[in-house]
């Protein structure tokens, strides 16, 4: 069993997303980001970072995960799944995309959501800064979903962590006209029913209409800070 510390946000969704398609059995703790349960003492035990994803395994001597990469790599080889089973080519290859939606389009276009949505004084040249950066980065994906279906070849972690991120790009000012093989990509990833489950564990907050996208940007505004 695992204890799956988590809130509604892109990093948490590849969580869930994962321990979905994975068929492993979960506790799921929802922390609330705005009121800080990600920096009482209780959670820094787990992750000493301070934000979620986080993980417990309980069937590991309470082994405790933290950084949403590390914890998919850790889930696929519990699993034995989506980890380019008994290949180190196809391992590299997962591991490479992954680190580019770590280091890349997480970054990137956490500091649009940031700069377009949370920051208190917008700043247009950071807000382009960071839309441009990400648009760049959807390209390179684009790119690289017109040779291969998935990623890495095959459906895996690296497609659970990038696809709750590009599935927001509204949110964060980017536009994703003109990659086709993107959107593709991500109504394919959409139709799979394990996503589905994983996109609302647990569910985000109705951000719909002009006073749901101000009662984000207001909670937004407020864990930036924290």
């Amino acid at each position: 069993m695992i204890d799956f510390y988590t809130a509604a946000t892109p990093n948490g969704y590849k969580v869930s997303i994962a321990l979905e398609e994975m068929g492993i059995a979960y506790d799921l703790k929802v922390l609330s980001l705005s009121d800080g349960d990600q920096k009482r003492p209780e959670f820094l035990a787990i992750n000493p970072n301070g934000r979620i994803p986080a993980i417990v395994d309980r069937d590991a001597d309470d082994f405790a995960v933290f950084e949403s990469g590390a914890i998919l790599v850790y889930l696929a080889q519990k699993s034995g799944r989506f980890f380019g089973e008994g290949d180190d080519r196809k391992r590299s290859i997962v591991l490479q995309w992954l680190m580019f939606q770590m280091g890349g389009v997480g970054p990137m276009q956490g500091q649009a959501n940031v700069f377009h949505r949370y920051f208190p004084e917008r700043y247009e040249p950071a807000v382009q800064r960071y839309q441009n950066e990400t648009r760049r980065l959807y390209q390179v994906l684009d790119h690289r979903l017109s040779q291969v279906e998935f990623l890495a070849g095959d459906y895996s972690i690296a497609d659970m962590a990038t696809y709750p991120w590009v599935k927001i790009h509204d949110w964060s000012g980017v536009s994703v006209e003109g990659l086709d093989h993107l959107q593709r990509w991500i109504e394919a990833i959409k139709a799979r029913p394990a996503v589905e489950v994983g996109m609302r564990t647990p569910p985000r907050p109705d951000r719909s209409g002009d006073e749901g996208a101000r009662q984000a940007e207001k909670r937004g505004s407020k864990i930036i800070q924290l």
